[in-house]
């Protein structure tokens, strides 16, 4: 398709490899808008130096930048994880021409309300209410100064985000919930988040352990590891694998008690994949409902049962697809009799459905192009 649109996306992180929750979102939207045409320079904050080649297969420009590590930049009033990304060369590439900009997250957004930018159509996606999300990120984590950090960039980011969303000339949220609370700004807009699947794809049949996966370092994740550890699976013996990166050693010394608990980590993203097609359920348990957690997504388009409590579903419209429970005893009761079934062609013809609502990739590309091009 020939090149009609120009559009600017200011990245977070590097998003390829396409391996945990926003980067995801990002790099399977700029890879659906280029299939739509859209010519897209992409300014991206590096966390470690590393480039991605990839990104140049979708991408007509590619700018790095270093995101800041000062100390300094802790103390300041605007949030840490704005600050830290504030480098003037972002400006000085966004003013090579007069195209809409698409920032990602609050993160990127510490030009948007830049005077020589006043006359450029701005877009900030939101991949969670952040204020809410490092308040939850507060309450679980368990390490003194982290818990401090994470309070002090809520309280931030909670002022932060009522100066700057209302510049905004639209807000992209990726749960109903989100935008239900953002709806104080007239231009919030529903466009449910971006994922590697282009069409649901299920194997048949029966799995013979349960899965739980995430990266493991962050403290919701192994809030959620351990609450299945100790207070779920140690009552049955079904089998449970958890899969992730950097456990804790609390969530080691918890899996090396059960027999019937095994641990996988330094696994690939196929290696994730493949563990959630082979599993019978992926349990997924949240106490921070945030946004819309992308290993949902990945579970019911590519495996089989799904088991969560309702935080994980709040706000998504996808309890549908989900077996939802609300205690201790509802997991072991839904685990006990799912264990016992295939999933079968009913099963499958309903999860299809995904693709006929807001987390299809196309519906959500097809939407974001008109928001973002009103005259096309």
């Amino acid at each position: 398709m020939p090149l009609k649109y120009k559009l600017h996306i200011v990245s977070f992180a590097v998003p390829y490899p396409p391996d945990y929750g926003g980067v995801i979102d990002v790099f399977y939207k700029i890879k659906k808008l280029h299939s739509l045409g859209v010519s897209i320079v992409l300014h991206v904050f590096q966390y470690d130096g590393r480039q991605s080649a990839e990104l140049e297969k979708y991408c007509d420009q590619v700018y790095y930048y270093p995101r800041s590590r000062q100390l300094s930049d802790q103390f300041a009033i605007t949030p840490f994880i704005v600050k830290s990304r504030s480098d003037s060369a972002v400006l000085e590439n966004l003013l090579g021409d007069d195209a809409p900009i698409l920032f990602e997250g609050l993160h990127t957004t510490h030009f948007l309300n830049h005077p020589q930018l006043a006359s450029r159509r701005r877009f900030i996606r939101m991949h969670n209410i952040e204020s809410d999300y490092y308040y939850h990120l507060y309450k679980a984590e368990r390490k003194w100064l982290k818990k401090i950090f994470f309070y002090i960039e809520s309280k931030k980011l909670a002022r932060y985000e009522k100066r700057i969303l209302a510049k905004a000339d639209g807000i992209f949220t990726v749960s109903q919930k989100d935008n239900v609370q953002l709806q104080q700004y007239s231009n919030a807009h529903m466009v449910g988040a971006f994922h590697s699947f282009e069409a649901v794809n299920i194997a048949l049949g029966k799995g013979d352990f349960a899965l739980y996966h995430g990266k493991l370092n962050v403290a919701e994740n192994n809030e959620a590891a351990l609450y299945l550890v100790n207070n779920v699976f140690s009552k049955t013996n079904y089998p449970l694998v958890v899969a992730g990166s950097d456990p804790s050693k609390e969530l080691i010394e918890a899996v090396a008690k059960r027999e019937n608990i095994t641990l996988r980590t330094g696994l690939s993203t196929e290696e994730i994949h493949l563990l959630i097609a082979q599993a019978q359920m992926n349990v997924l348990p949240t106490f921070q409902s945030t946004g819309v957690k992308l290993k949902l997504l990945s579970a019911l388009y590519s495996g089989r049962f799904c088991v969560v409590n309702e935080t994980m579903v709040k706000g998504t419209g996808l309890s549908a697809y989900c077996h939802v429970v609300e205690n201790e005893m509802g997991w072991l009761t839904a685990i006990d009799r799912l264990k016992m079934l295939e999933f079968g062609a009913d099963e499958l013809s309903k999860r299809e459905q995904l693709e006929k609502e807001s987390y299809s990739n196309s519906v959500n590309a097809n939407k974001l192009y008109a928001l973002l091009f009103p005259s096309s």
